[in-house]
């Protein structure tokens, strides 16, 4: 199989940059796309090339799918890689790049567009043999439909979207006089954000931990699982702190849940990186979704590893055979990761601005993925998440100890982050004893 020549890599900031720098160890040569807020930005200084490909609103440049495939036209980049968010996955973008003549660096977009769509993802789960929340097992149509279905499942409920993402179009019902209303709100949001009113319903559990599965499969059957991250800590369903292992998972459940889900990759002949996310609680998984990309918080895998899972997905997307085996895949120690968010720790009101001064910590077993530097723009347009701060340890002790370390050190000037948030955290007898569920954070921080 012979490696890409040139790859157009279709993202900004700290992911573009990770990517950037997976290329170039490969000897793959890259182009950066941006737009005009972006003209600086650290990813367009690092590429080999750029192309600046609209205006500042994702809408303009980053989401223009023209624009991208143009890019890539251009100068002649042979492959793809969207990183997470934007078009990661968009099956249309994945579709329309390949019979372009472009490899999209990720899964088939059948794939994407059966996991995009959270009633169909659950459906194809139970045939896959993974186990599901009991729930209306399909979209329910009206309110009135919804409220028979909700009580016959049994109080509490949850109301998803089923085009959902981040969050969005999600509403828990407690009691029966809460119902109609959670119903309503998640229908009229889901409508509002994805242009799908769609929704369904499940149990809701009351005291889960969200644990996900991280996979890499080649186009040759291998398949090779990573070990899980225990991503509960969370306010609003998006993810602050990620750990690996988790520390509420023992080994006999790990083996079970692992098997499960290679099996899984088999049968759906899965190509690339992904991660199947789960509730965990009383001992069962459940699964809720899979997410048919990169996601934000690899680098703790790849920390207890040793795996560059971004050179992985290259390699797969070049027809190469995976270079690790499962059974070889030994994880050691213990990983941290803190999303670093240019917002107020207090109120969490973004905070866009240009850094005035930057200092990444460092060490022994840290490591900082960010496209900021001294004199960088933060635009207001993007994701607030402009660093991860990831660490390793011999042990969870040790890692968290080394965690403190590393954000006492961690200096980002002329905006403000949720640094502060973090060190409260880590300092928190409950969380060094790893006693957290994904309500945990929330109830913390007084969040209605």
């Amino acid at each position: 199989m012979k490696m890409f020549k040139k790859i157009l890599i279709a993202n900004r900031g700290e992911i573009a940059v990770r990517i950037i720098r997976a290329c170039r160890e490969l000897g793959v040569a890259t182009v950066a796309v941006h737009s005009t807020a972006d003209e600086h930005a650290m990813h367009v200084k690092l590429a080999d090339e750029s192309v600046c490909i609209g205006g500042p609103k994702p809408s303009e440049s980053y989401l223009n799918i023209p624009a991208v495939l143009a890019a890539a036209e251009v100068t002649a980049a042979e492959a793809i890689h969207p990183g997470y968010g934007f078009l990661a996955e968009n099956a249309k973008f994945a579709e329309i790049a390949e019979k372009l003549g472009f490899m999209f660096i990720g899964p088939t977009p059948e794939h994407i567009r059966t996991m995009g769509d959270k009633i169909t993802a659950l459906e194809t789960a139970r045939t896959l043999g993974l186990p599901t929340i009991p729930g209306s097992n399909g979209p329910i149509e009206g309110v009135d439909a919804a409220m028979v279905v909700a009580k016959h499942i049994g109080l509490p409920v949850i109301v998803k979207a089923a085009a959902g993402g981040g969050g969005r179009g999600m509403k828990v019902a407690l009691a029966e006089k809460d119902l109609r209303n959670a119903i309503e709100m998640a229908m009229s949001e889901a409508q509002a954000a994805f242009g799908d009113s769609r929704v369904y319903l499940e149990k809701y559990l009351q005291t889960p931990r969200h644990i996900e599965v991280q996979v890499l499969c080649d186009t040759h059957g291998q398949v090779s699982i990573l070990g899980e991250r225990d991503c509960s800590l969370q306010r609003r369903h998006q993810k602050i702190l990620e750990e690996t292992p988790s520390p509420a998972v023992n080994h006999a459940q790990r083996s079970k849940l692992f098997a499960t889900v290679a099996a899984a990759c088999r049968k759906l002949g899965y190509r690339g990186a992904g991660t199947f996310e789960f509730l965990y609680e009383n001992g069962e998984f459940y699964f809720i979704e899979m997410n048919t990309r990169l996601q934000v918080e690899h680098p703790i895998t790849e920390m207890v590893t040793g795996i560059d899972i971004v050179a992985e997905q290259i390699r797969v997307a070049a027809g190469e055979h995976l270079r690790y085996a499962h059974e070889s895949i030994m994880p050691r120690g213990h990983s941290i990761e803190c999303r670093i968010n240019a917002e107020d720790p207090e109120t969490f009101a973004p905070s866009p601005g240009m850094i005035t001064d930057y200092y990444a910590p460092g060490g022994l077993g840290v490591r900082v993925d960010s496209a900021l530097y001294s004199g960088a723009k933060v635009p207001p347009y993007y994701d607030a998440t402009v660093a991860k701060l990831i660490v390793h340890g011999a042990t969870r002790a040790e890692c968290i100890t080394r965690l403190d370390r590393a954000l006492r050190e961690f200096v980002v000037g002329g905006i403000k982050t949720n640094i502060p948030l973090h060190r409260r955290l880590v300092a928190e007898d409950w969380f060094k004893a790893g006693d957290y569920t994904i309500h945990t954070l929330e109830k913390y921080l007084n969040i209605k």
